[in-house]
């Protein structure tokens, strides 16, 4: 029952703040115009229910008969795009501040609080035609552990480096709405320091295999001030090896994720909510609201 304990506090424990793969808002594919910088400040509220073991809910030991966890973060965003030979390029870095809170039958559990891993991202576009409404982007996200290092179960950063390939489409179905996919995979860096996020106390090495994210759905323009969306996401790999053991914890989630925008001249507005649909390994995700604003200077 301690092996099982380890897996599944492993596989919520380094993904409090940020979540798997690289979940995109409406139009993010869509180039912008070089030559902007741009500010945005992200507020998410997160919380996990059931925890899950090969699909079938963990009861035992009793800290597991009904977890909860709430999970919330602000997080601050400086981006510019620019001319990138004959692509446009659009690099961005990002740092997020949160707290995770265990509650229910995990409330003797400690909180945790303090500053998550920087993130360093760069995009293109090989193909765009503002004409026709279609973009092909690419996308690198490189994160470094410079984060606040917990000795906490439920850390908010990881002592572990990870990089992320993505690449999307969008191109019209009618005269206002569009169609997005993006798929992306996130390599993770071992480490050697996985204490308590491991469920030891001492520290082990951890290595995790890559984890997929397919992302697709429909976004629809209603006028010129707001746009809504709507996305499916499957998630899956990601399964982990401690000390080399390997741990059979593979993702096999789907969630959805709906979004309304607003374009007013002091900023955009994005407002999201979503909620996993079907996971086979971790805790549920029961709902995520994340509230975005987002100003060009």
């Amino acid at each position: 029952m301690f092996f099982i304990t380890r897996t599944c506090l492993i596989f919520f424990l380094l993904t409090p703040v940020v979540s798997w793969g690289i979940d995109l808002q409406p139009n993010d594919i869509v180039a912008p115009k070089p030559g902007n910088q741009y500010v945005s400040l992200s507020y998410y509220n997160s919380q996990y229910s059931n925890l899950y073991r090969n699909g079938a809910v963990v009861t035992a030991p009793a800290k597991f008969k009904s977890p909860v966890i709430n999970s919330t973060s602000a997080i601050l965003r400086l981006s510019a795009s620019y001319e990138l030979g004959d692509y446009i390029g659009v690099s961005f870095l990002q740092l997020p501040y949160g707290t995770v809170k265990p509650a229910g039958s995990l409330a003797t559990t400690p909180s945790t609080t303090g500053t998550g891993d920087l993130a360093f991202a760069t995009a293109f576009w090989p193909y765009m035609n503002r004409n026709t409404r279609t973009y092909l982007a690419v996308a690198g996200y490189f994160f470094a552990p410079t984060g606040s290092q917990s000795n906490q179960s439920y850390a908010i950063a990881e002592s572990r480096y990870r990089s992320d390939l993505q690449i999307g489409f969008q191109k019209p179905i009618t005269d206002s709405v569009d169609g997005m996919i993006a798929v992306d995979t996130m390599w993770f860096g071992g480490t050697s320091q996985c204490g308590a996020a491991c469920g030891y106390g001492y520290n082990v090495a951890l290595n995790q295999k890559p984890l997929t994210t397919t992302q697709l759905g429909p976004i629809y323009k209603i006028n010129q001030t707001y746009t809504v969306g709507a996305s499916y996401f499957y998630v899956a790999g990601g399964a982990m090896t401690v000390n080399n053991a390997y741990l059979n914890n593979v993702a096999n989630t789907q969630r959805y994720l709906l979004s309304g925008q607003a374009n007013y001249p002091f900023g955009r507005i994005t407002f999201q909510y979503g909620r996993d649909m079907d996971i086979k390994n971790g805790f549920f995700q029961s709902n995520v609201i994340a509230v975005r604003y987002q100003k060009r200077f």
